[in-house]
């Protein structure tokens, strides 16, 4: 089979994958992106986003989109309820940033339009997807969405293919390193009204909160859930009754005069709690950006901002790395992407554990030093600028 020829191929279509090949395109550089999933599939799979304040200007000098204006919502702030009281990390006055409640749906929807009205070239809806480093020049074989075999040649691979990437295991002797939490939160969407302006990120004994919003009529809620065990039925969310639900979260939300809106619950999912990095994060003429790298719990809405990190600094060292055929110098991509990487790993973990309900078992020490903390974080100007910093995002890595 003759192959195709790209200077660029992007095994992956989701924000990350189709911002690489945009920046790409600005720069003169063709990139073919391909994806498992149907672009259908993708655009009716709701997926919740905090946009960080270099994201959203992202969206915007590159010429993405302006949509994130009419249709998000600019949270200057955000608000830590402890036990039933609330207190409120003001972004703009202790950082001057702010971040932007936009899903990361219409993220992709954006971008997906974007290299439509570029002539970019995506290809939905493949499979049987097998890359070879073996050659000169990376090779990348799959069968498309019409069922013909196809064969495409590159000068560079990007594995942009998610938390379950294949791209990831090209690379030999890789480092991985992963936690799992002991909670999981279980996440429903409901129509109702907004019950706060602002996220909410609820403490309590019964177990954490967090109150999001999508629309003026749908809004996105998530319960501190432990791990379901076959053992215990009633780990299994599933079956709870509505009343259930809005009964768990009042408990761990109301309080001082605040009361959650409710209403009827029209969707319910389980997300797991897990922490992942591989590095290095290239090797030969291969690079991994975005969740086939790494992966945060959502506890501080680091996921899409973190893989479009990736790409500000990738884009601009492939294209050096285009010009001068020179693969080494993915070395400066992977220094400076993996500092913000861990620091943000280090902000997912420690403001998961600052906000959850310990396990059964937690050292009693443990857990008032908690408290402690939460009392640092709440009330003195110090502890909340490091979360206003860290939420909204940290300035560009040179």
């Amino acid at each position: 089979m003759q192959p195709e020829r790209t200077q660029v191929v992007i095994v992956g279509a989701g924000p990350a994958g189709l911002m690489l090949a945009h920046k790409l395109h600005r720069r003169g550089i063709s990139a073919i992106n391909l994806d498992l999933r149907p672009r259908a599939v993708i655009e009716s799979t709701h997926r919740a986003g905090i946009l960080e304040d270099r994201t959203v200007r992202m969206l915007s000098d590159e010429e993405v989109s302006e949509r994130y204006r009419t249709d998000g919502y600019e949270h200057d702030g955000v608000e830590l309820r402890i036990d039933g009281e609330g207190h409120r990390i003001d972004f703009r006055a202790l950082v001057g940033a702010s971040v932007w409640l936009y899903p990361q749906t219409d993220v992709f929807i954006d971008l997906a339009a974007a290299r439509d009205r570029d002539g970019g070239d995506v290809r939905f809806g493949v499979r049987d997807t097998a890359c070879d480093l073996s050659g000169e020049r990376p090779q990348v074989r799959f069968v498309d969405a019409d069922g013909h075999d196809c064969l495409i040649e590159a000068d560079f691979l990007v594995g942009a293919d998610g938390s379950r990437s294949i791209c990831r295991d090209l690379i030999p002797g890789a480092e991985r390193f992963f936690r799992e939490y002991p909670y999981a939160w279980y996440g429903i969407s409901c129509e109702a009204p907004m019950s706060s302006p602002e996220l909410i990120y609820a403490s309590s004994p019964h177990g954490f909160a967090l109150i999001s919003q999508r629309t003026e009529t749908l809004q996105r809620m998530y319960l501190q859930t432990p791990l379901p065990d076959p053992a215990n039925p009633d780990s299994d969310l599933d079956t709870w009754s509505e009343d259930r639900i809005w009964d768990q979260l009042a408990k761990r939300v109301n309080g001082n005069g605040f009361e959650l809106i409710t209403g009827r619950i029209t969707e319910r999912v389980l997300l797991p709690f897990r922490s992942f990095v591989q590095q290095p994060m290239h090797h030969g003429r291969l690079v991994l950006a975005g969740d086939a790298a790494h992966t945060v719990p959502p506890t501080g809405a680091k996921g899409l901002n973190l893989a479009l990190a990736d790409v500000q600094v990738l884009a601009e060292v492939m294209q050096r790395a285009v010009a001068a055929d020179d693969p080494g110098l993915f070395a400066e991509y992977q220094r400076r992407a993996i500092e913000r990487v861990w620091r943000a790993q280090n902000f997912s973990y420690w403001f998961s554990q600052l906000m959850h309900t310990p396990p059964p078992g937690t050292n009693p020490f443990d857990e008032q030093r908690r408290r402690g903390e939460q009392e640092y974080v709440t009330r003195h100007r110090a502890g909340q600028t490091y979360v206003a910093e860290a939420y909204t995002g940290w300035p560009n890595e040179s």
